[in-house]
């Protein structure tokens, strides 16, 4: 039947203009994540706090741009309501543009929990590798974490940091009360944190916790790099050190009084190989942490935003990055308590413990 035959109720009609607003509005907003990815990548966001209300001549000598882009790109910003503008009075070479003291913080400061513009460089990662993407579909392989390039890895990175620098040592880890205590305790306790990526977890830990050293794990070289050089400017690389290492080398068994995993179990090809690594690690009264996605305990349609934020990166991204190896669990984003239960269970552990650490995108668990 052609779409022409189709007779549509009122209510279809409905369900249909409404679909139609839904994605017209959202090709909007991928489309102002482009721009806002620009701004952070060229800093204009950061010229424009340090100068104050720029031309946009001014904006492309200071930051390096060519002129007319600089222009387009400030009035997409002034019309997407992001920037201020001052009319000028010879014309738009003439108009002075702003970045509100509200807006700043989501787009300049990288310590803050509200953070939000490395969010441009994960969609734009995203979109690069697409076509990929349709081939994993198909053939249901996977999508290497690599092939996402640097705008990926280092989007999480920035987006991850203020939370570990900030509310791990004073919100999350206080919460539990055990563990806060022992890694203020002599003798120095020693943790390991698996799948650490460009390590602000482990030098989070180690900010936070004086006494501790920090072992991070992971087997992305590029992440480990970064780890390493984020820990020299940190000021912590004397007590945290960075290995390209799988953690269930046996030589590292019974040597850790914590091991955590942060956001990087529903990624993992084998989570219960993981978890049963991580378990061999711990000495004799030790501790397993691990903070993944804040989902929705069961399946429902249609979801919140958290829920639809998650889907959306889970077929895109994490989806296709665990389905990489072979007989892959296939987790995906959206690891729901019952399928870490499961998994848990499987790798000899007893069952898993929901900690009280209040955070809006993050659950915490302990092995137990």
């Amino acid at each position: 039947m052609s779409a022409a035959a189709i007779v549509l109720t009122e209510k279809d009609q409905a369900e249909r203009d409404a679909l139609l607003g839904r994605l017209y509005n959202a090709t909007i907003g991928a489309l102002e994540l482009f721009h806002v990815y620009l701004g952070e990548r060229l800093g204009l966001y950061e010229t424009l706090v340090s100068k104050g209300a720029l031309t946009a001549a001014e904006l492309a000598a200071t930051a390096g741009i060519n002129e007319r882009y600089a222009r387009e790109w400030l009035e997409q910003e002034a019309v997407a309501g992001i920037l201020l503008v001052e009319s000028g009075k010879g014309g738009g070479g003439e108009r002075r543009y702003s970045l509100p003291h509200g807006h700043a913080e989501v787009l300049t400061d990288a310590d803050s929990i509200n953070f939000f513009a490395p969010m441009g460089r994960a969609v734009v990662g995203i979109g690069a590798v697409m076509s990929t993407v349709v081939e994993a579909f198909r053939a249901g392989g996977g999508v290497p974490y690599e092939a996402y390039g640097a705008d990926m890895r280092n989007s999480i990175s920035a987006l991850n940091r203020p939370g570990f620098m900030t509310l791990l040592g004073t919100q999350w880890f206080p919460a539990i009360t055990d563990v806060d205590s022992r890694l203020r305790a002599k003798p120095p306790a020693r943790v390991a944190d698996i799948g650490c990526g460009t390590g602000w977890s482990s030098i989070g830990i180690a900010n936070a916790y004086p006494l501790v050293t920090v072992d991070g794990f992971d087997l992305d070289s590029a992440s480990i790099e970064d780890a390493k050089r984020n820990a020299e400017t940190s000021g912590v690389s004397d007590r945290v050190k960075f290995e390209i290492r799988d953690a269930a080398d046996p030589r590292l068994a019974g040597s850790y009084d914590l091991v955590t995993a942060f956001e990087t179990i529903h990624d993992m090809s084998n989570p219960v190989g993981a978890l049963r690594a991580m378990r061999a690690l711990i000495k004799d009264g030790g501790t397993i942490v691990i903070a993944d996605e804040k989902v929705a305990e069961e399946f429902a349609a249609p979801g919140d935003e958290v829920e639809r934020f998650m889907y959306g990166f889970s077929a895109v991204h994490c989806l296709p990055v665990g389905m990489v190896e072979p007989d892959s669990a296939g987790t995906g984003t959206v690891m729901r308590p019952s399928r870490l239960r499961q998994y848990a269970r499987e790798a000899g552990f007893a069952d898993i413990e929901i900690l009280p650490v209040e955070s809006d995108f993050w659950r915490f668990y302990r092995l137990i």
